[in-house]
């Protein structure tokens, strides 16, 4: 197994066709992908995954999301019941229901690497605003926009909310949120990746200029590979679904993955393969057909 590294498309096994051995894991993203632009999961979706479940197909949730905010699925897990929450930064077992998740596996942004990654991209976009997302805790600068869903538990800048003796120093980091209001939501990444280079992971899912920042080669893609390693189970035996930036690994990586109709133009050159929207529970759509070609 490689060490927790970035995956790049130089991981794919080209000599071993995708559809060589039957599908051993599904990895889905959540918004714009497995949920409907609602936040819900159709009847159908759900139907599809207990199915898959049934089939012997584990499922795992991949998502950016925090681990409190996994309610939203959290009472349709059946048997799958664990997710990588904050683009790899956390493993969760769901199986507790709402507001009892576990971490099971943890990996943490250090403070001084977030720190660096701050003062460069202050420096890098002027007018760049933060929050620092951990374990347990939320915390913005005052100047962050409402862009989620609870009340920061902290107002401060950066600088103090990374410090060794600042609310919740106790906690690890899994990941920094960094927001401009002016730049274009792709030049932004560009921009943030050139300046903080190897200190740190940056990508993102939101439609706004609003950037995840995670620790050096933490990403979805190699926490998927982590467990599936445990689990003995290859890159071609994982079917991948995803739509935004922060799914490109993850869908290289995995041997047949598949971009949203609805997905991002980087994420459709990644994907091995194409479904409907969203909307149109196109997950459910591939799985139905995984199953059917089964029998």
């Amino acid at each position: 197994m490689r060490e927790n590294g970035p995956v790049t498309s130089a991981t794919r096994q080209p000599e071993t066709p995708a559809a060589a051995l039957p599908p051993r894991l599904i990895a889905t993203d959540l918004d714009g992908t497995l949920l409907r632009d609602d936040k819900s999961v159709s009847e159908r979706t759900v139907a599809a995954l207990a199915a898959a479940e049934e089939a012997g197909i584990e499922v795992f949730f991949v998502t950016g999301r925090p681990a409190r905010w996994m309610d939203v699925v959290s009472d349709h897990v059946h048997g799958h019941g664990l997710a990588i929450c904050g683009n790899g930064a956390a493993v969760v077992d769901l199986h507790g229901g709402p507001g009892a998740h576990r971490f099971v596996k943890v990996r943490e942004l250090a403070r001084e690497n977030a720190l660096d990654a701050v003062r460069l991209l202050r420096e890098a976009a002027p007018g760049t605003v933060f929050a620092v997302e951990q374990t347990y805790g939320f915390y913005q600068e005052p100047a962050y926009p409402k862009l989620h869903m609870e009340t920061p538990d902290t107002l401060a800048p950066a600088e103090q909310l990374l410090a060794p003796d600042a609310p919740g120093a106790g906690e690890p980091v899994l990941k920094i949120l960094a927001f401009h209001h002016e730049l274009d939501p792709d030049a932004f990444l560009t921009v943030a990746r050139r300046a903080v280079g190897d200190r740190a992971t940056i990508t993102r899912s939101s439609p706004s200029a609003l950037l995840e920042i995670s620790g050096p080669g933490v990403s979805k893609a190699s926490t998927l590979e982590l467990c599936c390693a445990e689990r003995g189970i290859s890159p071609e035996e994982v079917v991948a679904f995803g739509d935004m930036p922060n799914d490109v690994e993850m869908l290289t990586w995995a041997g047949t993955s598949y971009a949203m109709g609805n997905a991002h133009p980087a994420v459709i050159a990644a994907a091995s393969g194409r479904t409907v929207a969203n909307n149109e529970d196109g997950v459910a759509v591939v799985i139905e057909k995984i199953l059917a070609e089964r029998l």
